[in-house]
């Protein structure tokens, strides 16, 4: 990285930051640290990605930026800033004017996000009356513009149709528009290309791509598809039982991969450029919360692992430029 670089990188702005967040479960079996000192930065028009397998705690720091925890979980420590403003804590009333106006999420499955009763268009008018003042005429208007902007072809006529009447790339890309009319500072897109074939997924992802160039929009990329990380983010950070394990800018995390959880992810993906008969398998199955290792989360699953990780918890240690590894043998740095 040039000197250049690194003074612009420095000066970024950060949009969303998250620090040392904790959001945790409390059942009759115990206690289960769904997020546990989770600190994320957004840089304002950046593609941020947050990876790792399901159960690691991706959609629950979505959930909890979102303030949508519920019992019996709840946001327990640190901070959630939306452009220097603390929002972690916010009251209903808050909460519901900078849902879709600030911070809008896109949700995993659009079939179940859209209410099947009412017209796609009727439910993206709904987030415009409720945070602009204008007109039914007017919103509606807006709906067709947005659709347009999104790619759904004929946008009137789609404007009427109903969830089940439309594509699942087209649901997505009402999800889409739903969440970007108000052009909000931060997009959290869940999975947004989950069930989707290959040629829609790239769809979703190029229309992602363009909604930050053209509105400046920060976006937070939730998803266990590397190859969708590698495509579209600028900065990653793995995720594995509630903790982040590794991040780094794009390039550098598949270039110089650290932590053994990273390296286990990015050998499971198929690569043209090699023939095995047997796909790399990552062994074992992510802990249960109410029942994590003493020390490293990853310690019971890891090929690396000394008899220190599984008494100790490691730290996420520097090991280069904008570059955090939470393993033992980076403890005094270096790559």
């Amino acid at each position: 990285m040039t000197k250049e670089t690194k003074q612009e990188r420095e000066t970024e702005e950060m949009v969303l930051q998250l620090s040392d967040l904790r959001s945790w479960f409390f059942t009759a079996k115990g206690t289960a640290p769904a997020v546990d000192g989770v600190s994320i930065d957004v840089p304002r028009g950046k593609i941020v990605g947050l990876v790792g397998e399901s159960g690691c705690g991706k959609s629950m720091t979505a959930m909890s930026i979102m303030g949508l925890v519920k019992r019996p979980g709840k946001v327990v420590g640190g901070t959630i800033t939306l452009e220097g403003r603390d929002i972690t804590h916010l009251s209903k009333r808050e909460l519901s004017k900078m849902r879709g106006n600030e911070i809008s999420m896109i949700f995993q499955e659009p079939m179940t996000s859209l209410n099947p009763v009412y017209p796609v268009g009727r439910q993206v008018q709904e987030a415009i009356l409720l945070h602009q003042k204008v007109s039914k005429e007017e919103a509606k208007n807006q709906v067709i513009e947005i659709f347009r902007q999104v790619g759904i072809p004929e946008p009137e006529k789609r404007y009427r149709s109903y969830p089940h009447q439309l594509s699942g790339g087209l649901r997505q890309r009402v999800m889409i528009g739903m969440a970007m009319v108000c052009r909000p500072k931060v997009l959290i897109a869940d999975e947004p290309t989950t069930a989707l074939d290959v040629t829609i997924e790239a769809q979703i992802l190029q229309l992602m791509k363009k909604l930050r160039d053209e509105y400046g929009t920060s976006i937070i990329l939730i998803t266990h598809n590397m190859g969708v990380v590698a495509e579209v983010c600028d900065n990653v950070y793995v995720m594995y039982a509630g903790k982040v394990m590794e991040q780094a800018e794009t390039f550098s995390l598949f270039e110089r991969p650290g932590h053994p959880y990273t390296q286990g992810l990015l050998q499971s993906i198929p690569r043209l450029d090699k023939q095995e008969k047997r796909l790399y398998a990552i062994k074992g199955v992510v802990p249960n919360l109410l029942h994590l290792p003493k020390g490293c989360s990853f310690c019971t699953r890891c090929p690396l692992a000394e008899e220190r990780c599984f008494t100790e918890r490691p730290e996420l240690y520097n090991v280069g430029e904008e570059h955090k590894i939470r393993c033992f043998r980076y403890e005094k740095g270096g790559e």
